[in-house]
């Protein structure tokens, strides 16, 4: 089931990353899911919201750059991006941008 992640009061930051997926899974999901657990583990981790249809979006809500920053530098995330441009995605884009303000019910 979905959920909205529950984050700090700002300023915090979003990594934005949009993508158009390859035909067919190819272990794409098996991979997504531990990309979730892994990255919960890392310091500056705040959560993940994700959606996909034809265009997958998701976000992940990091407590500053540094922590971005680790987290990409991570080996077993690096295998996975190498796996995405090589077979899950036929286009991406990664936005990161910094959270002043965010409301909701």
């Amino acid at each position: 089931m979905p959920i909205i992640v529950n984050t700090p009061e700002p300023p915090y930051y979003a990594v934005i990353f949009t993508s158009l997926r390859t035909e067919g899974d190819n272990g794409y999901n098996q991979m997504a899911e531990k990309m979730v657990e892994l990255a919960s583990t890392q310091p500056g981790f705040l959560g993940v919201e994700s959606a996909r249809e034809d265009l997958g979006i998701t976000v992940s809500y990091w407590s500053d750059l540094e922590s971005i920053k680790q987290w990409k530098a991570n080996v077993e995330h690096q295998e996975a991006q190498t796996l995405g441009h090589k077979k899950w995605y036929s286009s991406f884009k990664v936005r990161i941008s910094k959270v002043e303000r965010d409301y909701g019910i």
